[in-house]
């Protein structure tokens, strides 16, 4: 398919090597628990797709960046739904970086170490559930000498097996003793952390979204990002950039499973001319959209505009998608279904998106008001 081959040229420039390897895996093992496919990611440079070029990455820009997430999801749902964890991440830590004086020298040593490294990093925001904030603080921080001790657990978290750093959401007490948001930086091997079974599903098994636990782990205070007196929005921009990636990003990879199922039809002749374009234009007009709000942030939006844009195309992408893989899995027929369960499984890994937060029903007050002129509140 024309537009699916473009991104496939975008992510080749990026990762050369990267889709062609995936694709030589059968799709049910590319696709299952213990999937090769995350460390195929990593040996292929995927690590610094958004890392900025002063730190040795690609520097990729928002459209691009959505480009080569579809064609990831094309070749590999799985890959593309676990790696949105480390970009997302990466976006965050970086638009700090940005600025002088707003990360701590181990922070920034930390950040120069990524690609040289292939440092992948896990999300540890409250990222499971889908009517809650991806910001609310899953883990307790309890104040010790020279850091924090934390105790909690983040399930799923995507990257669990081949994570080198957790990224996590804490409360700790701010100059009044009120509770403040902050982000700890834990090395994946640090004493107390463990990973545990957690997904049931053969559906996106090859993300590795399992339970991560903490329990009394330390935390030196030069790991963890907070507000200061001089930098009060430390923490809000952070958030900022975090829920715009995230949301392009999830979303793209989606679009890219749905992709995929589109081509197929498109390659088999199946169906009608009508059908055939109805499978296409659900799939493009989703994929158009989250192109649009990823140049609109490439180009300059930002704050309540960008988000409000990245989530109005994210839930108008996650209906269109879904009717594009279900009339796709029905035109390819029921003998292809019988023999093989490659294409349901490519179509259910279309749904997911649904469960990603903000859930629609969540933000559709905030939403509404934001578009009649008041601030958008996700709280």
């Amino acid at each position: 398919m024309r537009s699916l081959d473009s991104a496939r040229a975008v992510c080749d420039r990026y990762h050369p090597g990267l889709l062609k390897a995936l694709e030589g895996i059968p799709f049910a093992e590319r696709e299952a628990l213990g999937s090769p496919g995350i460390g195929l990611f990593r040996a292929h440079g995927g690590v610094g797709l958004l890392v900025p070029t002063e730190f040795g990455g690609h520097g990729a820009d928002p459209v691009d960046a959505v480009r080569v997430q579809r064609a990831l999801g094309a070749a590999s749902p799985s890959v593309a739904a676990g790696v949105t964890m480390h970009h997302f991440t990466v976006s965050m830590l970086y638009s700090l970086a940005e600025h002088s004086g707003r990360l701590a020298p181990e922070q920034l040593d930390l950040l120069h170490r990524v690609v040289p490294d292939q440092v992948l990093m896990a999300s540890g925001w409250a990222e499971g559930k889908t009517q809650q904030n991806i910001f609310t603080p899953s883990v307790v921080a309890e104040p010790v000498e020279g850091g924090y001790r934390l105790n909690g657990a983040k399930k799923p978290c995507s990257l669990a097996h081949s994570m080198e750093l957790l990224t996590a959401s804490i409360a700790v007490p701010g100059p009044d003793g009120t509770p403040e948001l902050a982000l700890a930086l834990v090395p994946a091997g640090s004493p107390g952390l463990t990973v545990h079974r957690f997904w049931g599903n053969d559906v996106l098994a090859g993300s590795e979204s399992e339970e991560i636990r903490l329990t009394d782990v330390f935390v030196p205070d030069g790991m963890v990002v907070r507000t200061t007196a001089d930098d009060p929005h430390r923490l809000d921009d952070l958030q900022t950039a975090g829920v715009i990636w995230f949301e392009m990003l999830v979303s793209a990879g989606y679009a890219g499973a749905a992709a995929a199922l589109a081509e197929l039809v498109l390659e088999r002749g199946r169906g009608t001319a009508s059908d055939r374009a109805t499978v296409v234009i659900n799939a493009e007009s989703a994929f158009a959209l989250l192109e649009g709000a990823a140049r609109a942030v490439r180009d300059g939006v930002e704050g309540e505009e960008a988000v409000a844009q990245v989530l109005v195309a994210r839930y108008a992408a996650q209906d269109a998608l879904a009717k594009s893989a279900e009339l796709s899995l029905e035109l390819l027929g029921g003998v292809d279904f019988i023999q093989s369960s490659e294409h349901s499984r490519l179509a259910a890994s279309v749904r997911p998106l649904i469960f990603h937060p903000p859930g629609r029903a969540a933000t559709s007050g905030p939403l509404a008001d934001y578009f009649n002129g008041a601030s958008l509140d996700l709280s």
